[in-house]
């Protein structure tokens, strides 16, 4: 599952190579309450087709209105503003007082889109400078801190994922959670060293390795931006990762299994030289309570929950999994 991000410029190459004119338009800036963050993009092609999002839908509709009307004539990037007025911010679906700033910019062979796409499908973090007086495209490479930036003669967005998640198994649940982590814009790797979970294991653009958990938590050098979740029921392979996964500055950290078990896992890290704050990062029992029995259930829970932590969401403790009352046996 490719993010919307990846989505939308894969859609711009393939019109593009077919001879279609093509827009991407990007949210630059907003004020007050909007729809969509800063980054967004959305693809116009010249038959009207549309990917990716910039609104509510309003927005949007206005775009291809025009674009069915008029033609696309822009030769050049062009910044154009929406919402100034309470009466714009009703007529295209902003909320009151609401103002969003967009880049219109046509794309050419000096956009660079398949050079984009061929870096983002290496995983890498890409600055991409648009000079807005000629189109011309430089692409960089990008730190996860940087954010876009606009200035008087060029637009800097960055592109490819920000956001990493190490999946320590490669079961069923793994592969659900895997996959709809990469269309939520994780660089998603998975580790199993059991030679049994190997062959099954085939999901494009996730990485699996073969080595020890603990081994691979040191090698990639957890940041802020990395998120962490156990799946495999098996203290050997999951406790000596979680320690070291609780000792960085991991966003979140979170293993599956039952209360009982958790509170034993939490006995057993104990032992280690955890500090009271290191263990008090676990997330255990793993995810937010939804009620969930499938595999593709308890992903969308333990998505739901490792959200909430990145947004800065408090959960209220009967949307915990670890404290919801009438959590199903089988659930996470």
């Amino acid at each position: 599952m490719d993010s919307i991000d990846l989505e939308v410029l894969k859609s711009c190459e393939l019109w593009l190579s077919a001879g279609h004119k093509v827009e991407l338009v990007t949210v630059i800036k907003t004020w007050g309450s909007s729809p969509r963050p800063e980054g967004a993009t959305l693809a116009i092609c010249d038959d009207g087709r549309v990917v990716g999002s910039v609104s509510g839908g309003c927005i949007e509709d206005d775009l291809i209105e025009k674009v069915r009307q008029q033609g696309m004539l822009r030769s050049v990037p062009e910044i154009v503003t929406y919402g100034i007025t309470a009466d714009e911010a009703h007529r295209f679906g902003l909320p009151c007082g609401g103002t969003i700033q967009l880049a219109l910019e046509p794309l050419s062979a000096i956009s660079l889109i398949p050079e984009l796409l061929l870096r983002l499908g290496r995983h890498e973090l890409v600055a991409r400078r648009l000079e807005l007086v000629s189109g011309k495209v430089e692409l960089s490479a990008a730190t996860p801190e940087m954010s876009l930036q606009l200035s008087d003669t060029e637009l800097t967005s960055i592109h490819g994922p920000r956001w990493r998640l190490l999946i320590i198994g490669a079961g069923q649940l793994s592969r659900f959670l895997a996959s709809i982590a990469q269309g939520m814009d994780y660089q998603v790797t998975v580790c199993d060293p059991r030679e049994e979970y190997w062959d099954n294991w085939q999901l494009p653009g996730v990485q699996l390795l073969h080595a020890m958990p603990d081994d691979l938590v040191l090698e990639m050098r957890l940041d802020s931006r990395s998120a962490v979740v156990a799946l495999t029921h098996d203290p050997k392979l999951d406790d000596l990762a979680l320690m070291e996964a609780l000792k960085s500055p991991a966003f979140y950290v979170g293993a599956i299994g039952s209360r009982m078990n958790n509170a034993k896992r939490r006995e057993r890290l104990k032992e280690f030289d955890l500090t009271d704050a290191d263990l008090a990062k676990l997330h255990g029992p793993v995810g937010m309570y939804i009620g969930s029995k499938t595999p593709a259930e308890i992903a969308i829970s333990i998505l739901a929950e490792l959200t909430a932590v990145k947004n800065n969401v408090a959960l209220a403790p009967e949307f915990r999994v670890e404290h919801a009352r009438s959590a199903p046996g089988p659930s996470v």
